[in-house]
C-alpha cells in the first residue's frame, strides 16, 4: 500500500466508526433516554456525555478530520484527480456538518447541562431544562448522523463505482 491508499484507507474508517456512533446513539440511545423522567433523563445524559470524552472517541471525532484534511492535501499535491472530489466532498461535509455542529450546537448544550446542578432543581425547574435541552440537541444531533453517513458515503461511492 502506498501513502495515498493508506490515507484513503484511514479516512474511510475513522469516518465509518463516526458515523456507525452517531447512527447507533440516534437509533437507541436517545430513544432509552427519551423513556425517563426528568431528572433520570438529565442525570443520565450528563453521565453520557463525560463518558463519551475518551481517546477513543477523540481518535475518531478529531482523527476524521485531521485524516480528512491530510487526505485532500496529499491527493491534490499529488494530483490523484479520480479520488480528489470525493474526499474534498467528505472533508466539506464533516468538517461544517460533523464537527461544525458538534462545536457550535452540541458542545455548548452538553456544557450547560454539565454546570447545572440537577439535585437541587424542583420538578418544574427539571421539566424546563430538559424542554430546552432535549428537542434541540436531539435536532441537531440528527444533522451530525446524517452529515457523518454523507461524509462516509463520499468516500466509498469511488470503490462502489468500481464493481
Amino acid at each position: 500500500m502506498n501513502i495515498n491508499q493508506l490515507l484513503y484507507l484511514a479516512s474511510i474508517a475513522l469516518t465509518g466508526l463516526l458515523a456507525g456512533l452517531f447512527y447507533g446513539y440516534q437509533c437507541s440511545v436517545i430513544n432509552g433516554l427519551g423513556r425517563l423522567n426528568d431528572k433520570a433523563y438529565l442525570l443520565a445524559f450528563r453521565s453520557i456525555n463525560k463518558a463519551i470524552l475518551n481517546p477513543v472517541f477523540f481518535l475518531s471525532f478529531m482523527g476524521s478530520l485531521f485524516i480528512l484534511a491530510i487526505s485532500t492535501f496529499v491527493f491534490y499535491k499529488t494530483g490523484d484527480t479520480q479520488i480528489l472530489p470525493y474526499v474534498v466532498t467528505s472533508l466539506i461535509i464533516y468538517a461544517i456538518g460533523v464537527f461544525g455542529i458538534t462545536v457550535a450546537f452540541n458542545v455548548p448544550l452538553n456544557e450547560s447541562l454539565a454546570s447545572s446542578d440537577i439535585n437541587t432543581l424542583s420538578a418544574n425547574q427539571l421539566k424546563e431544562m430538559r424542554l430546552q435541552f432535549e428537542g434541540t440537541w436531539n435536532k441537531w444531533h440528527l444533522i451530525r448522523t446524517i452529515a457523518s453517513i454523507a461524509s462516509f458515503i463520499c468516500l466509498i461511492i469511488p470503490l462502489i463505482k468500481k464493481i
